[in-house]
């Protein structure tokens, strides 16, 4: 995934270097598998959806991970978990909404998957220690749904969709379905692929899953190496396709995650600077009119959750030790430097270039690299920062959001307004749209 950094001049915040899609991400709405639309037809109808929805934006990949721990079919857990969604809107506005809504899904769900394993085709076709698998024992929904439990259910599951055994390139996207609850058309959105092409990616990485038997546990420190790197770009894929949402939505999960991540692993510096770059990028304000980071108010900041993430890349750092720091160290150190601005009341150009300069040796993205050309131009003046602009981003949001702020820095207005037309049509939130608009109409 690839996406403005921190900086560019078309607007800042998703995180440093990111993969949002187009300077200006959409949040995921209702995740994979929840309902499709409100079938609302009477006020308890209204409120059954808002609880279902509720659920389905808090709760899925925590149900999914759950739910596919006992089959290891990944599939089947998304399909029971949507009967279970749809058994919602059908009961709860008669019944009324239960206390523990999660609870209930998951026993409803679980109640499906059993209907799947007992009958004649599935175990015919099942392999041996699934199809005697009693599914009449006991269970618990609420212990299942125990929130000291599920994240490491969740994390397992992440571990999982990054087996070697699972298709490189579907792994992160599988995550970013299974785990974290976007569907296939925000998945591919952000990958730059047709929505048929991703779909089919999943669904071949579920079946995989299923017919290897592959275990959902967390790998010991011997397949780490392999299987880490994957799992931490889900987590900041998530961050990044939601940079416009707040701490309570899937961003806020994506902290959690990371957060839970970098405890579970305990030593892993670039698990630790994870979190620190997820919880940095939740300290701005991210909803209502668009402003970049470097023009908001340092008093509309989050200042404990900056003190927390700084505490974090600390951490980060200590653990390296002399080593060279990683990519998210470095985008997690670039969100730091623009915050800093609460202390020293003015934004330290120099060291975010020093900064994009080491993130384009680890990871040059076009993101990254566009990025870095609006800081250059802040150092060394607008011309250098349209010279640094990397050629072959035509068809990148940032890179046109980019140069028209470089182009109007240079005092070129027509260039300009040219540039921001094409930033603006490129541009999917609405919120970014007229944040450019309003500069684009200040040329004239």
């Amino acid at each position: 995934m690839d996406a403005a950094g921190s900086g560019s001049g078309g607007g800042s915040s998703p995180p440093a270097g990111s993969g949002g899609r187009d300077g200006g991400g959409s949040p995921a709405g209702l995740p994979t598998g929840a309902p499709a639309g409100p079938p609302i037809v009477s006020p308890d109808r209204a409120i059954a959806y808002s609880a279902a929805a509720h659920a389905a934006r808090d709760s899925y990949g925590r149900l999914v991970a759950v739910l596919a721990a006992n089959t290891g079919d990944l599939a089947l857990a998304e399909d029971a978990l949507a009967d279970a969604f749809t058994t919602a809107l059908e009961r709860w506005p008669a019944s009324g909404i239960p206390d523990n809504p999660e609870g209930w899904l998951i026993t409803v769900a679980r109640n499906r998957q059993r209907d799947v394993w007992k009958s004649a085709a599935a175990r015919a076709s099942a392999p041996l220690d699934l199809a005697t698998t009693d599914f009449a024992e006991p269970f618990d929904a609420f212990d299942a749904v125990d929130p000291l439990r599920i994240p490491d259910r969740r994390l397992e599951l992440c571990f999982t969709c990054a087996h070697p055994a699972i298709d490189e390139a579907a792994r992160t996207p599988l995550m970013l379905q299974a785990v974290l609850g976007f569907d296939a058309a925000h998945i591919a959105a952000a990958y730059a692929v047709p929505t048929a092409t991703m779909a089919q990616r999943l669904t071949r990485a579920k079946r995989r899953i299923a017919r290897a038997r592959i275990p959902f546990v967390v790998p010991d420190r011997r397949d780490l190496p392999e299987r880490l790197p994957a799992v931490l770009e889900a987590v900041y894929g998530c961050a990044a396709i939601t940079w416009r949402d707040d701490a309570d939505s899937l961003a806020g999960e994506a902290r959690h995650l990371a957060v839970t991540l970098a405890g579970l692993l305990e030593r892993e510096p670039e698990a630790w600077a994870l979190a620190a770059l997820v919880t940095l990028s939740l300290a701005p304000p991210r909803s209502g009119p668009y402003v970049p980071l470097e023009e908001q108010s340092p008093a509309s900041w989050d200042a404990p959750l900056i003190d927390e993430g700084e505490a974090y890349l600390r951490r980060a750092a200590a653990l390296r030790g002399g080593a060279a720091p990683g990519r998210f160290e470095l985008e997690a150190a670039i969100q730091a430097v623009h915050l800093d601005r609460r202390r020293t009341g003015t934004v330290d150009w120099a060291a975010l270039r020093t900064l994009y300069s080491a993130l384009l040796a680890v990871a040059p993205s076009l993101g990254a690299r566009v990025a870095a050309a609006a800081v250059i131009g802040r150092t060394d003046g607008p011309a250098a920062g349209l010279a640094a602009l990397p050629a072959g981003g035509e068809g990148f949001q940032p890179w046109w959001a980019t140069r028209a702020d470089l182009l109007r820095r240079a005092g070129d207005e027509v260039d300009s307004d040219a540039a921001y037309a094409h930033a603006i049509e490129l541009a999917r939130d609405p919120d970014v749209r007229a944040f450019l608009a309003e500069r684009r109409s200040e040329l004239r």
